[in-house]
């Protein structure tokens, strides 16, 4: 185009009265036509740039996401203890959108400052070297001054950011926690937080304003000197016969051709940086292996058994010691009843059962076969386990129970069967939509009760082989437990109670009483009540308050 334009302004300067072409309006009309379909094929071609490199960028952004966020599912339960939520979500949104940003936009500019540089500057130095190196001047400099500025926007980016995550922080903090926040009338105090966070945030935000306002007109600046040098000395040049009026005007073009690829660099340098430091992040937790890994793909059947041979294990954060040589043995269709004081370990217990942390000493058998050797993904789907911690998704109720299932097409029966089991059914129905109750986060329009009881219709749904109960009847009163606890009963799978009530554990097979991480008491309920222990003082303080 600039040398298109050339051309014509020198045929028009070489007019006079009598070399005028007949048909104006047809020169006109061509030198339009063809300045067109030039512009035509270059949005073709930077059309078809961007689609090939940005879609590509995406791509790889699809990829990454799902490779971390697969590789977040491998993870051990440690990593998750190790590790804020916050921190977690941040490197698989922010830190991969800014890797994105350097393979897209990055590269792109790259390329195109590179290729259009050695095309433009060699057909400049083809018309007046001279005039190359004055009008090329300023373009390093403003390079300078917007990767300068390209700093400058990033550092305060970053902490416009960590001020926005505090803010959504309180505010997710408040809207979760505001039962207790209008109990106790903090209200004010919690506005007068959020303001203060809210003002921080303005103030960054007007800062990083003021920078982003100063960054287009110190551009429009350095364009606009040279693009006074190149007239200035292109008209010395042409006074001299030098170049000609034509060779002025591509000039001018070459110059706006070159500002943006020379002002990419500053948003390159930038970027790079950013996404360096952001793919290091990544990184970080990729290079993560899992403590646990599932070695066995062959099929597994669970019998029933279980088997604790000595097993200890400690917290490496805390150095607490939460198991300690403990050993037991399970039989297929027996209950075990586990009470003790809390952080004695008995969450513990069900989490090495379940191999979510591996002990330190001692061996976990499962019918027979060391608990390392055997299908683990299989044996965690044979297993039904309601945790002490319930979380329930913003889904209906029906979904909720059926997370605990493989088979979305489960009998409407079924669901019935298992909510009247654990006390729930009467529940659901009292609610206008019933299954189909939409929960809010957290399962927050459900009691505490009703949270427990859902949580057990989600374990009791895949007819599980292993059933483990922690702690999950705190929030029933003593009627409801009982009726849950026979029903449980009935179904003769093999079952772990932990408990600090002796009313939900007094019907088991076996009950052991631990004391940080020490089996102290052991024996059927009736066993622990003569010998007028620990157990026995226990169950008597509760009968009491009951």
């Amino acid at each position: 185009m600039p040398n298109f334009f050339g051309e014509v302004i020198d045929e028009i300067n070489s007019w006079d009265k009598n070399n005028m072409p007949e048909n104006l309006l047809d020169f006109s009309l061509k030198s339009g036509g063809y300045f067109l379909l030039l512009s035509f094929i270059s949005a073709f071609f930077l059309f078809t740039m961007r689609q090939t490199i940005i879609i590509m960028s995406r791509l790889i952004e699809f990829d990454l996401k799902n490779e971390i966020y697969d590789h977040y599912q491998k993870l051990s339960f440690s990593f998750y203890k190790r590790n804020n939520t916050g921190d977690i979500i941040n490197r698989i949104s922010e830190d991969v959108s800014k890797v994105r940003m350097y393979l897209g936009p990055g590269l792109m500019y790259s390329f195109n400052l590179v290729i259009l540089s050695v095309l433009v500057i060699k057909n400049m130095i083809n018309v007046s070297p001279t005039l190359t190196i004055f009008v090329l001047i300023p373009l390093p400099i403003m390079s300078f001054i917007i990767y300068k500025v390209s700093s400058k926007i990033s550092a305060i980016s970053t902490v416009v950011q960590e001020e926005q995550s505090h803010m959504s922080t309180l505010a997710q903090e408040t809207f979760t926690g505001i039962r207790v926040i209008k109990a106790y009338e903090r209200t004010h105090e919690m506005e007068d937080r959020f303001n203060k966070s809210a003002e921080n945030y303005k103030k960054k935000s007007m800062k990083l304003v003021l920078i982003n306002s100063l960054f287009m007109p110190t551009i429009f600046i350095l364009i606009g000197i040279s693009t006074i040098v190149c007239i200035y000395l292109g008209g010395l040049l042409f006074y001299d016969g030098d170049i000609t009026k034509g060779d002025i005007i591509k000039f001018i073009f070459y110059v706006n051709m070159l500002t943006w690829p020379f002002a990419s660099i500053g948003f390159v340098t930038a970027m790079v940086q950013r996404a360096a430091a952001s793919q290091k992040r990544i990184n970080e937790f990729l290079e993560e292996e899992p403590e646990i890994v599932n070695h066995n793909f062959s099929p597994f059947s669970f019998q029933g058994d279980i088997e604790f041979k000595n097993v200890s294990f400690t917290y490496k954060n805390s150095g607490i010691v939460a198991v300690n040589n403990l050993s037991f043995i399970l039989k297929k269709g027996e209950s075990l009843g586990i009470i003790g004081k809390t952080g004695s370990g008995k969450s513990t217990i069900l989490n090495l059962i379940m191999r979510q942390i591996d002990p330190d000493e001692g061996e976990i058998l499962i019918d027979g076969i060391s608990i390392n050797d055997i299908n683990l993904d299989e044996f965690r789907n044979q297993s039904g386990v309601v945790p002490q911690d319930i979380f329930l998704f913003s889904e209906t109720i029906k979904n909720n129970i059926l997370f605990g299932c493989m088979d979305d097409n489960i009998a409407e029966e079924r669901l019935i069967e298992v909510t009247k089991m654990s006390h729930l059914y009467h529940n659901i129905m009292e609610f206008p939509d019933q299954f189909e109750t939409m929960l809010g986060e957290r399962g927050i329009n459900l009691s505490g009760g009703q949270k427990q009881r859902l949580s057990i219709s989600r374990a009791l749904i895949r007819h599980p082989k292993l059933l483990l109960l922690d702690d999950c009847l705190s929030a029933v009163d003593t009627e409801t437990e009982d009726f849950i606890l026979n029903n449980l009963a009935k179904l003769k799978t093999t079952s772990v109670i932990v408990s600090h009530r002796v009313s939900s554990i007094r019907n088991a097979d076996r009950i052991i009483n631990i004391d940080n991480g020490v089996i102290i008491e052991e024996g059927t309920h009736k066993e622990l009540l003569s010998r007028n222990g620990v157990y026995a003082k226990l169950y008597k303080k509760q009968l009491t308050e009951e």
